[in-house]
């Protein structure tokens, strides 16, 4: 059977990559105002007008991440809340759903992160975007997306030469998105490990390194890489 399928933030900084893309599937962008995540109502009115085969959340509230410390309940709302309400109108419809989450829900202490290995979310942030994984979790027919990724060109001035992740551009995972959402369980998402300085500097020669450790002091996440092997395979 032929896919078909809602993005939710479509008017994301991803989304509008994704949707440079030519698809054989029919995808389908809703707005805030057709599909309200907060709302369960909006959610189910939604789905009863498209009959989608699958649903890829990536709606959120990320930056500045500094957000999540001044708007508390927004931050609620949209990622915990919202995403439950997403996962329930998935139940009932038993559509397939992908979760759009983050590296940061690992500790970032020792690196190279499996799938398997014990998550304690870094910041707020992370924490809103776990809260939305324990209700997509309960959820059997769905895949959850741990992401490492930005914007090309890297939009900051400079980057921190000590802390070693798997950054990746968005152009890099769109193509490879529509590969995965058969897949269940969850995904490690990103590229090669490298300090985010290295990774930065290869298309912007001029940015300034820094030391996460000289700013924030010793007890920063300095490890924040993950195990991306089954990434790797599944995209094959």
């Amino acid at each position: 059977m032929k896919k078909k399928i809602i993005f939710t933030g479509g008017s994301g900084r991803f989304a509008k990559v994704f949707r440079k893309l030519n698809y054989k599937e029919n995808i389908f962008f809703p707005t805030s105002k057709q599909l309200n995540i907060e709302s369960l109502k909006s959610i189910k009115k939604y789905l009863n007008k498209i009959n989608p085969t699958h649903l890829i959340h990536a709606a959120a509230l990320s930056r500045p991440m500094k957000i999540h410390e001044k708007k508390i309940i927004k931050s609620i709302n949209t990622n915990i809340i919202g995403t439950a309400n997403i996962v329930k109108a998935c139940y009932e419809k038993k559509i397939k759903l992908i979760y759009f989450s983050t590296n940061h829900v690992y500790p970032g202490i020792k690196g190279n992160y499996k799938e398997t290995d014990p998550v304690l979310p870094i910041n707020k942030y992370a924490i809103s975007k776990f809260g939305g994984e324990c209700c997509v979790q309960m959820y059997e027919n769905s895949l959850i997306l741990r992401i490492c990724m930005t914007e090309n060109p890297f939009i900051h001035e400079q980057a921190f030469n000590d802390v070693e992740a798997n950054f990746m551009f968005h152009d890099e995972f769109a193509k490879n998105l529509l590969k995965l959402i058969d897949q269940k369980g969850i995904i490690n998402v990103g590229g090669p490990t490298q300090s985010i300085f290295s990774f930065a500097r290869k298309n912007n020669k001029e940015i300034k390194n820094i030391s996460a450790k000289k700013i924030y002091g010793d007890k920063y996440p300095l490890k924040q890489s993950m195990n991306i092997n089954l990434y790797k395979k599944s995209i094959r």
